[in-house]
């Protein structure tokens, strides 16, 4: 028999500033990296104020990781050292594999909603110094499909048959967006040692069958091991997002945007961004 997984920890959000000056809610980040292996830090904004977002995030560098940005409403300008351009609009992705070096920036475009998230995940010790790579994928890319009642948008990873458009990502985890109608029950399967969490957009549910906790919207569930997620909502659409992972479990030094295996490759890093050596 599956072994449904409980709730391990419910976060809310802390509101930061990051960036140039951009307004947003820090779910987690590195002090509590270890608990959502292979996850290092998970953003989300939103604000219908311009001044809140518009000073964006310059140009600055990145190691180690990959970057994984998704819209839920407004764009956002992107450029990098690779010579890549282009604008994240509402239901795109960009998933950046930072690698051995890479230097970007995103910047905010004025609209009447700015909505998105941004996670870090963590590049396995074999792969931190590898080629950079980009993937802009477009939510032409992203179909929704209705599965067995829900409404499901998958990103990477599979589910039910299904393989998200996000491929060759080394630390191979799945990632959807999901809407749920009242009263209707979701389940995901997972390997048991996999970390699985899911942030609230909207939407009230029921995250364990025992549970009565129905945590706010804004709000991270991580649940602890197990075989099966199972979540129903309790609302009139409970709207989330998923990720799951296959922990790493290696140590890691972090500095910044910079997250790497040991105190002298962090101490690499930042040497060659300082003469200038850090994307060559």
């Amino acid at each position: 028999m599956d072994t449904i997984r409980n709730i391990k920890m419910i976060i809310k959000g802390k509101e930061t500033v990051d960036g140039a000056g951009v307004k947003l809610s820090r779910m987690f980040s590195y002090k509590l990296a270890k608990l959502f292996d292979p996850f290092l830090l998970f953003d989300a904004f939103g604000s219908e104020n311009p001044e809140e977002y518009l000073p964006g995030f310059p140009w600055h560098p990145h190691r180690g990781i990959e970057t994984v940005t998704y819209m839920l409403s407004g764009s956002v300008e992107h450029k990098d050292s690779l010579g890549n351009t282009g604008v994240l609009s509402q239901g795109d992705c960009q998933w950046m594999t930072a690698g051995r070096g890479i230097i970007h920036q995103e910047m905010p475009v004025k609209s009447e909603l700015l909505a998105g998230i941004q996670i870090w995940v963590n590049l396995p010790k074999e792969h931190k110094m590898i080629k950079p790579a980009y993937r802009d994928i477009k939510k032409e890319q992203i179909t929704e499909t209705e599965i067995e009642g829900s409404f499901v948008k998958l990103i990477a990873g599979n589910y039910k048959g299904r393989i998200g458009p996000a491929e060759g990502i080394m630390a191979n985890p799945t990632f959807m967006e999901v809407k749920v109608p009242f009263n209707v029950k979701f389940e995901f399967e997972a390997s048991h040692e996999d970390q699985v969490f899911v942030f609230i957009i909207s939407g009230k549910g029921s995250f364990h069958p025992d549970s009565t906790e129905t945590p706010d919207e804004n709000s991270v569930v991580l649940f602890e091991q197990g075989d099966l997620v199972q979540i129903v909502s309790r609302s009139e659409q409970l709207h989330f997002l998923l990720f799951s992972g296959k922990p790493l479990r290696e140590e890691i030094t972090w500095r910044g945007p910079i997250v790497m295996n040991s105190e002298d490759e962090l101490d690499e890093a930042l040497a060659q961004l300082e003469d200038g050596t850090f994307t060559k």
